[in-house]
């Protein structure tokens, strides 16, 4: 429920702000909303403005909703090792050392996220520090400190915003399309609410399809890690750690988190899910 409220509220803050941005916008400059120059601007602005947002504000997020634990001193040998394994890892991929916590949850899982390779954070949950061995642990913290390295983050942002600009944009488009059929006898189509109930059909349909291709970057973006994991710790601690995960818990993470942890949830087909099939990763190591 913590989650859930937090995302509804943030959401709802950052539509507050782009609406307040963009009235201003249309205003000094004399657009009209149903123009085609209109339409761009509000598909640009809501488009990459609510990823970037998101991205700017990833960090706090994380440890909002999960409740992670950051380590600013170890109070414990499992925790020196966990800061010592990111720094050692993190020099070696040449960016500058993530903040490193822990969260807690049953599930064997971690993440990487934050606004750039030098200001990124690192979490693993307790499930994975009680259920995996040093080596397969080190692994996944390679994993993400590859992800940070690869500059992923940002990388996705990037693809979602621009997904996101074409899906409003077209949208709009097409709902104008058909406002201006259903209501071609009447003398203003404008505001009607046959245009605002198109606009979300076709922003929901389009949506669906282009989560395909996110869903698709952010498999590549696995294969990716993995690789860099290898490189950094060596392909057959990976290959262990991705053999360990086939026992895991359901991902509880959400959202980006999910996108950047170890693990994740089932998606309702392979072409949805934002992680390849662990036999895949596997056999790509090998």
């Amino acid at each position: 429920m913590k989650r859930v409220v937090l995302f509804l509220i943030t959401n709802l803050a950052v539509m507050l702000v782009l609406g307040i941005v963009l009235s201003v916008i249309m205003s000094v400059l004399g657009i009209e909303h149903r123009s085609l120059g209109g339409i761009l601007l509000i598909a640009t602005l809501f488009g990459f403005g609510g990823s970037f947002i998101s991205l700017f504000m990833s960090k706090w997020m994380a440890k909002k909703s999960t409740g992670a634990h950051v380590i600013e001193q170890p109070r414990s040998d499992v925790e020196k090792w966990l800061v010592d394994r990111v720094a050692e890892q993190a020099k070696k991929a040449n960016i500058a050392m993530p903040e490193v916590a822990i969260y807690d949850s049953p599930e064997m899982n971690a993440f990487a996220t934050g606004p750039s390779k030098n200001n990124s954070l690192v979490a693993v949950s307790t499930g994975l520090l009680h259920n995996m061995s040093q080596d397969e642990a080190e692994a996944v913290l390679a994993h993400e400190v590859s992800h940070i390295a690869n500059g992923d983050m940002v990388t996705l942002t990037l693809i979602q915003g621009v997904v996101n600009t074409f899906v409003i944009a077209i949208s709009k488009v097409l709902a104008g399309i058909v406002d201006n059929f259903l209501n071609s006898d009447e003398e203003e189509s404008g505001g009607s609410w046959t245009y605002f109930i198109f606009d979300m059909i076709f922003q929901v349909l389009f949506g669906i399809l282009a989560s395909f291709v996110v869903a698709y970057f952010s498999r590549q973006r696995e294969f990716a890690a993995d690789k860099g994991a290898a490189d950094l710790v060596g392909a057959h601690k990976m290959r262990a750690a991705l053999e360990r995960l086939k026992v895991n818990h359901p991902s509880q993470l959400e959202g980006s988190m999910m996108a950047f942890g170890i693990a994740s949830g089932k998606g309702l087909m392979d072409l949805m899910s934002s992680h390849p099939p662990l036999d895949a990763r596997i056999n790509a190591l090998k």
